[in-house]
């Protein structure tokens, strides 16, 4: 059977107020998109995934929608997507959208019309509660921008629930009518030609039935954020989201091709491996891809990394296909997150783990997060709990094109600070420079595509001893290792016997040693890929 296209192909995140700005009103947009189509070709993703273009008061940037099946005008029209989608089609590229199922703005028609009366047909589509007996709120649970997650309507005299701002009410996912509704928003977007969506908090849709308070937090400590105060034991990953994923999961295979996977499914899920597993479904199949975030949090060592990739392997299920993510929009970015020489051997390991990799626009040219002024914040996360560095604005900042001014983003005045290094951090001149990270990530995704045993093929590790990461990658005859140097200090790997004569075929370094002996020296925050000459008879 065929591989599906989302298994060997590499998915490109696009904050879109930040990718391109057309129309010079320094917000990006559509039009922008459309514009950059060859540079994401040149570059060698897949896919795209665009977040929220829906018609929103942007109070959390388009993650509180007023309307579905429509495009912000902010961003364009639904004719300027189509647009989008045929030319992105035309160049063999993949287009996602975000899906924003959990809740809507309080200004959706269906949360005005809920929130008019009691006997309002569509009360029971949102999460409405009586006070508590002392007239509080229903119980204790917390928003995740901090403060409670009840907010009272004196005109009804209920609470209604949010998991995030009050400007954003959770939808009652018990209500049939709600699913039916959703379901036909997801099917409006793979009517016009969608090759996916990406499932905006997916563990978050369904509450326990009856409330209950959550429990303390143990190991909470205030610079966690005020969420963390609790565990969120009965207002996230109840058993019943199961069902939801698995009725979504149809949908998309309905527009499929004998069953080949034409559509898929990321789901957004913060939950520890084990339960994240349980997403890609047990009797019927759940989402194609729990997005794994594993590697942002991990400890940058060799031997915290080997645990991390051999525990997720083998916790996944029989047909379950592995993800990896650096770094996205709510998270710090990769070169703040590891610095700037090892971002480009996280490069490497992003793009030559099994399993399809998620990269975030901007990261393949080694941005950081841009310190933000307090006066500039945009943020509501930052506004509501400002100094615990929660904020995500620093990983939003406009994408540097080239050295003109506001760096080819916008004619305007950017909507959020461009990296401060700019003049020379932009795709146009790191496009010239032979060693660039932006080159690293060209040349890791042609070689990601002309090997099978990067794209599909197994994985077996090799070693983990002081600073260095090794593993091999295989498929058939084609054997490919792959060693990471995580540190500041030169080590010498010596190969498997079957791996003497290997030929480098990348490495992060500028001057990269030969292999020589049946042994590899990389030097300090060096990785390499190289292939084995292998055959079929010998064994190992």
């Amino acid at each position: 059977m065929t591989e599906p296209w989302w298994q060997a192909g590499v998915i490109y995140q696009i904050y879109p107020r930040s990718f391109q700005d057309t129309n010079n009103d320094g917000i990006g947009d559509l039009g922008g998109i459309e514009r950059r189509l060859d540079y994401l070709v040149s570059l060698g993703v897949d896919a795209i995934w665009i977040s929220p273009i829906y018609p929103s008061p942007m109070v959390d940037f388009g993650y509180d929608v007023t309307d579905y099946c429509d495009v912000d005008r902010r961003f364009g029209t639904l004719a300027d997507f189509d647009g989008l989608l045929m030319q992105a089609h035309r160049r063999r590229l993949k287009v996602l959208l975000d899906f924003v199922p959990n809740h809507t703005s309080d200004r959706h028609p269906w949360f005005v019309e809920s929130r008019a009366a009691r006997a309002s047909q569509k009360r029971s589509w949102y999460i409405w509660r009586d006070p508590a007996a002392d007239g509080g709120p229903p119980n204790n649970w917390i928003s995740d921008f901090g403060g409670s997650a009840w907010e009272w309507d004196r005109t009804t005299g209920q609470y209604y629930y949010h998991a995030f701002l009050k400007e954003q009410p959770d939808l009652n996912w018990r209500h049939p009518d709600v699913q039916a509704a959703m379901y036909d928003v997801m099917r409006f977007w793979f009517d016009r030609g969608v090759d996916g969506f990406r499932i905006d908090v997916l563990w978050h849709m369904l509450k326990a039935a009856d409330f209950p308070d959550n429990p303390p937090n143990p190991a909470y400590r205030p610079e966690m954020g005020e969420m963390h105060r609790l565990l969120q034991l009965h207002s996230t990953d109840q058993p019943e989201v199961h069902r939801i994923a698995t009725e979504m999961r149809e949908i998309a295979d309905s527009y499929g091709a004998m069953g080949q996977g034409k559509r898929v499914l990321l789901g957004e899920i913060y939950l520890p491996v084990d339960r994240l597993m349980r997403y890609y479904g047990s009797e019927r199949p759940g989402v194609h891809l729990p997005l794994n975030f594993q590697l942002i949090d991990t400890p940058w060592e060799a031997r915290a990394l080997a645990t991390l990739i051999t525990n997720y392997e083998s916790l996944l299920p029989l047909d379950g296909w592995p993800n990896w993510v650096l770094g996205n929009h709510d998270r710090p970015r990769v070169a703040a997150n590891r610095g700037h020489a090892q971002a480009r051997v996280a490069a490497v390991l992003l793009l030559t783990l099994r399993g399809t990799p998620t990269l975030y626009y901007g990261d393949e040219l080694g941005l950081s997060d841009v310190a933000i002024e307090p006066s500039k914040v945009r943020d509501p996360r930052e506004l509501r709990e400002p100094g615990l560095g929660l904020g995500r604005d620093p990983m939003r900042t406009p994408m540097p094109w080239d050295a003109s001014e506001n760096a080819g983003f916008t004619t305007a005045k950017p909507w959020l600070p461009l990296n401060a290094d700019w003049p020379t951090r932009n795709v146009a001149r790191m496009t010239e420079e032979s060693q660039s990270i932006l080159t690293l990530y060209r040349r890791l995704l042609a070689l990601r595509r002309d090997c099978l045993a990067l794209s599909i093929g197994d994985f077996v590790l090799l070693n983990v001893e002081d600073e260095i990461l090794a593993y091999e990658r295989r498929y058939d005859a084609e054997r490919l290792i792959v060693a990471l140097n995580l540190g500041g200090q030169p080590h010498r790997l010596q190969l498997p016997d079957w791996a003497r004569d290997s030929r480098l075929l990348l490495s992060t370094a500028q001057d990269p040693a030969p292999v020589e002996g049946g042994a590899v020296l990389l030097r300090s925050n060096e990785a390499v890929v190289l292939k084995a000459w292998w055959h079929k008879t010998e064994k190992g």
